[in-house]
């Protein structure tokens, strides 16, 4: 149960959990050190939503974890239209469950996944994106984005996840470490980029929303 009483309320009115995700869920909390980095319910949902309503051919997902953003962004795909999903993950420990939750979701059609260094990784992937979603180290989000930039089309969308990094961004710059210091980089570079607009959506650990212009 949150422990927040209105994000509590937020998920009792959210359309429920498919029950491949719930259970993936409960397998992340019991086998991960960090099990939080899952999306979760609410913002997994958001994903979902979010990939249904851009009507997506081609995603770029960087940063797999355990496979839970990447399950709801292919759902949001849909049956109806072509549509495929790449989604990098460095930590080659996790490619069996993330294989195993990818066929069990009905996906495996729909998402192709890589393992190893997305630095390396992306520039081998000959594709136009219309929607990438960045949750990934964060020293690095700025070598990301601008990688993926020039292959995003007009109008596509950007999603980069901890943009608020806790409240951390808040703090003095002399006093971030690496990992802040990257998203805080990140998002500065964002805010004075001529060729997107962006806003930082304050729901969970913060999301900036990029779209190209």
């Amino acid at each position: 149960m949150n422990e927040n009483p209105l994000l509590a309320y937020a998920e009792k009115h959210t359309t429920p959990e498919p029950e491949v995700l719930s259970k993936l869920t409960r397998e992340t909390h019991l086998s991960q050190v960090h099990p939080q980095m899952l999306s979760g319910h609410l913002q997994g949902t958001l994903l979902r939503m979010i990939s249904r309503m851009i009507c997506p051919q081609r995603i770029l997902e960087i940063g797999t974890f355990t496979g839970y953003s990447a399950i709801n962004l292919a759902m949001g795909l849909g049956n109806d239209r072509p549509g495929f999903l790449h989604t990098i993950e460095v930590n080659q420990e996790q490619e069996e469950r993330i294989r195993r939750y990818i066929m069990e979701s009905g996906m495996d059609e729909k998402i192709i996944l890589h393992i190893g260094d997305a630095l390396e990784i992306i520039p081998t992937l000959d594709e136009t994106w219309d929607l990438v979603y960045i949750d990934a180290d964060k020293p690095n989000y700025l070598n990301y984005y601008n990688m993926i930039f020039d292959r995003l089309r007009k109008g596509g969308f950007i999603l980069a996840d901890n943009a608020l990094w806790d409240g951390k961004v808040l703090k003095e710059r002399s006093r971030l470490d690496k990992d802040t210091l990257g998203i805080v980089k990140f998002n500065e570079f964002v805010q004075n980029d001529p060729r997107v607009e962006n806003m930082i959506l304050p729901f969970r650990d913060g999301i900036m929303l990029v779209r190209k212009l």
